[in-house]
């Protein structure tokens, strides 16, 4: 288009749109037009005036609102699906997102509700030993069958920490004990029998405590000679208990030396390595490693990762080595209910560990901006780029990612499937 003076242009006739005010310059007997100066409002103007043979025309710019181009309109159009389909993958990620947390959380329900049940369990079996010994041992049998056959089907099963979890240490701790137990015996490859025998022990190892006072149910540091001697009894007190639940033998010895230590060092028979079965040797680590978490006073609890470490570089000589390189691997150098720092500086806690490939556990990132229950599970294993750059306690985490993480008084732990902690975790 080619400005031949101010408000006048030439525009090749292929160009011409409606909405443009035209001057024809031929003779009125050379068109059929009634004048030869008007606003093209239709498209048979537009092909008239092309059928002239003309190769431009005048177009007077003043009294032209001509319409847009087709490339105009392909350009709109194009803007307009492009917002559209940006829409689209909004919702679509909205909705996955939404789908992903509830399958999140309804994990961790299910393994919660499983937790209390066993807790349940454990008072039923104190409750009714004294009159009914036999019956409370086929129900912690059942129990117990119940999750060996579990972990055996369902091949590897990830270590998972739930939310604060109401009840007392006596009866959470056995529960702890024996979930833990079960899945380090599987990682060590134990039988189904041993399974089994193992979980009886871990889930009956304190059960005679309930014959000692009160004061002395838990080791404290600051016991006199005689109530450490009274807390003692209570491995004999388990061992008559469970006796008369007729245990099977494996499961006996176990509970009889849940105490002894591979240096000789424990109780009461002061037992060392081999002398001990591997149930034992099992539980016994297992029972300190809880402990350490979950001590009577929670103000002296440690952290799932300083537990770890101190048992490895102050007490490793105390337990066996094999069964403390397997704990080590099955549960990584974070345990779950560990809270750590990431390698970009954010605050997080873990919360899943796959048994079978621990090093990149699934962490609980404190995201600004983004609300507790609305946060997925980020999986370090398929985030290379993201890793763990070292352990705190609770009490360094600053006040908004305290507030977001939550660190436990106490830490519980369940398993799951790994399918089933991987819903609704993040890469």
């Amino acid at each position: 288009m080619k400005s031949v003076d101010d408000g006048i242009d030439f525009v090749e006739v292929s160009a011409l749109r409606l909405g443009m005010y035209v001057e024809l310059d031929v003779g009125w007997l050379a068109h059929p037009f009634p004048t030869g100066s008007f606003k093209l409002t239709s498209s048979k103007q537009v092909d008239t005036i092309r059928g002239l043979g003309l190769q431009r025309v005048r177009v007077n710019a003043a009294k032209s609102v001509p319409e847009p181009s087709p490339v105009s309109t392909i350009v709109v159009d194009t803007q307009t699906l492009a917002r559209s389909e940006a829409a689209q993958r909004d919702a679509v990620a909205r909705r996955e997102r939404a789908e992903q947390l509830a399958a999140q959380q309804r994990s961790l329900v299910v393994c919660e509700r499983r937790f209390g049940d066993a807790i349940r369990q454990y008072r039923k079996t104190l409750e009714l030993i004294p009159s009914q010994p036999m019956a409370a041992t086929e129900q912690c049998q059942a129990m117990v069958e119940g999750f060996v056959g579990e972990m055996l089907a369902e091949g590897e099963s990830a270590i998972r920490l739930l939310s604060e979890a109401a009840g007392d240490k006596s009866s959470m701790h056995p529960v702890n004990v024996a979930i833990v137990s079960l899945l380090l015996g599987k990682a060590m490859g134990l039988e189904k029998s041993e399974l089994n025998d193992l979980g009886m022990a871990a889930f009956l190892h304190d059960v005679g405590k309930a014959q000692l006072p009160d004061r002395v149910r838990w080791l404290e540091e600051n016991f006199s000679t005689a109530e450490y001697k009274l807390y003692q009894e209570h491995v004999a007190f388990s061992v008559q208990v469970g006796k008369s639940m007729e245990l099977p033998t494996g499961a006996l010895l176990a509970i009889a030396q849940h105490h002894e230590l591979t240096d000789g060092s424990g109780f009461p028979s002061r037992l060392k390595g081999e002398t001990m079965t591997r149930g034992a040797r099992i539980l016994a680590l297992v029972n300190r490693y809880d402990n350490l978490c979950n001590p009577s006073r929670p103000a002296a609890a440690m952290t799932p990762h300083e537990s770890l470490s101190m048992i490895f570089a102050q007490q490793k000589t105390r337990f066996d080595a094999g069964v403390l390189s397997a704990f080590i691997r099955m549960m990584g150098v974070y345990p779950p209910g560990s809270v750590v720092q990431l390698v970009d500086e954010r605050y997080a806690m873990v919360v899943s560990v796959n048994s079978a490939r621990p090093l990149k556990p699934r962490v609980l990132v404190h995201e600004v901006g983004v609300s507790r229950h609305e946060a997925l599970i980020l999986d370090l294993e398929h985030a290379p780029h993201i890793g763990i750059r070292r352990s705190l306690k609770p009490a360094a985490l600053p006040s908004a990612a305290s507030d977001f993480l939550a660190p436990r008084q106490r830490v519980t732990y369940f398993f799951e499937s790994v399918v089933d902690s991987q819903m609704g975790v993040i890469a």
